[in-house]
């Protein structure tokens, strides 16, 4: 039987298959209804594939394609998870295997796909075979065209500031006050900010002010100062209150969460904080939660955050506050793309397992992927996401492996639109360590790293050995995060 794409299409989330990858084939993108691949239960005889969770093994996460053909989950650019264990490991302490977040590992670490021409997505496939022939990893790249941040819409943004007991302790408020300052200093004259405080309770402290008037901005974050417990369910709902009162339709609107996650007085769980403030928050004001502190709420901050339309993201230092603050979330207030969602379709005839690495509480059924009701990421300019997967090939493997789709919903108008792209087994590149791009090397390596930190094992790489690959790729990219994660590597030896 030939091998068709399925109805829901493949996309970029969805890679780390120990088997075999490579990259070709076209893509394509447009209105759903004009682009989108016809489902298999159209084409007659062909059974439609059953999702992956239905025959997903509870212990490794590997699919059998057999029954479990599709793999999909929505879009995720959250890095918190990466940021915070690099503080952990930094301080001597092991990061706990409930906050380690593979996929946020590798969304931390800068990538070299192609930008798109348009306000969609392009879709990278490629991988390479591991040290068995039958085994292989597969990596879905998707990239959004970045923004000249002069050029963008004007933003609304709403910033909810913990000024707790807890967030005295150092590198907390006193580092979200000079992160503020430097913002305040980016933005444009366009743009307007509001600040609400909370403790015990919650504090407008400055309604929505435009630009124009920066000292006044400046002087209100000076005023910031430590008093009580964290109500932080209070602080959520004045800032989507005051977010939704000073509602610009033509600007993008964000509420921005500074705190340490360590809620203690009101409602403390994600769900009941998020249902409090729905009535304020629409569809139109994305959340950003900003992570502070040694002990940090971790799995609060990323769930009201996953759920909140927005992107978790974590600082331990002035220079890390620095990079998000004045370079990447000025030039990433607007979104290039609303409930983005992934879908990899296996060919059963070459691929007789997968795994995909991480993204766990973003996995989707299969008939979810064109059900533009169901929730997906929210994803800006020039973001890029990464998926892994390990795959293990079917013996004498040739023709199409796989095909990626991703589906997206255009920030304004809501219409649909999907881009597309397959790869076949003879594209992948025969040795991972020898003949892989670098930058997929890279992404394996610091994958493996987050699985080997939360599982003990990882693909049968140990931390001696991928010290040795980090040491080797940092001097072949030139980039100072890889030999950062290199020394956080030899970090976890002496730690572990």
């Amino acid at each position: 039987m030939k091998f068709r794409p399925i109805a829901a299409g493949v996309g970029l989330i969805a890679l780390f298959t120990l088997a075999a990858c490579g990259g070709s084939g076209g893509s394509t993108s447009g209105s759903a209804d004009r682009a989108a691949p016809k489902p298999a239960a159209t084409a007659g005889a062909q059974e439609q594939p059953k999702s992956n969770e239905s025959a997903e093994n509870e212990e490794t996460g590997e699919q059998d394609t057999t029954t479990a053909q599709i793999s999909t989950f929505a879009l995720d650019v959250d890095t918190a998870s990466y940021g915070y264990a690099r503080r952990t490991l930094q301080e001597g302490r092991w990061p706990a295997p409930g906050e380690i977040r593979p996929e946020e590992f590798v969304n931390a670490f800068r990538q070299d796909y192609a930008q798109p021409h348009d306000d969609g997505f392009t879709v990278h496939l490629d991988g390479a075979k591991l040290d068995t022939p039958r085994e292989a990893v597969l990596r879905v790249g998707l990239q959004t065209r970045a923004s000249d941040s002069a050029a963008r819409r004007p933003a609304n943004l709403t910033f909810v500031v913990d000024v707790s007991g807890s967030m005295a302790e150092p590198g907390r408020l006193n580092l979200v006050k000079q992160a503020m300052h430097k913002l305040i200093d980016q933005l444009a004259p366009g743009d307007q900010v509001s600040i609400v405080a909370f403790s015990d309770d919650a504090e407008l402290l400055l309604s929505m002010t435009p630009l124009t008037a920066r000292q006044e901005l400046h002087d209100a974050v000076d005023d910031l100062s430590i008093d009580g417990g964290t109500n932080l369910e209070a602080g959520l709902t004045a800032g989507y209150q005051e977010a939704s009162r000073a509602f610009r339709p033509a600007a993008t609107n964000r509420v921005v969460l500074l705190s340490d996650g360590l809620a203690n007085q009101g409602s403390t769980q994600w769900q009941a904080i998020l249902d409090r403030v729905k009535e304020y928050a629409g569809d139109q004001v994305a959340l950003l939660t900003v992570g502070v502190g040694r002990e940090y709420g971790d799995e609060l901050m990323e769930q009201l955050a996953d759920n909140g339309d927005g992107m978790a993201v974590y600082v331990s230092s002035e220079e890390e506050a620095e990079k998000i603050f004045t370079t990447q979330l000025p030039a990433a207030i607007e979104l290039r793309a609303r409930e983005a969602k992934a879908q990899v379709v296996f060919n059963p005839s070459v691929v007789e397992s997968y795994r995909l690495i991480g993204y766990e509480n973003r996995a989707m059924a299969a008939e979810e992927f064109r059900d533009d009701s169901r929730d997906g990421g929210e994803i800006g300019p020039g973001h890029s996401v990464t998926a892994l997967y390990t795959v293990k090939l079917k013996p004498g493997a040739r023709g199409q492996l796989a095909a990626a789709s991703v589906r997206w919903q255009e920030p304004d108008t809501r219409v649909p639109a999907e881009a597309a792209k397959d790869l076949q087994v003879g594209d992948l590149s025969e040795s991972l360590w020898e003949q892989a791009p670098p930058r997929l090397q890279v992404d394996v390596v610091v994958a493996a790293f987050a699985v080997y930190m939360r599982d003990r094992e990882a693909f049968g790489l140990d931390l001696p050995t991928l010290a040795r690959h980090a040491t080797r790729l940092a001097g072949a990219v030139e980039d100072p995060m890889v030999t950062e994660l290199a020394g956080l590597i030899e970090k976890a030896r002496s730690v572990g």
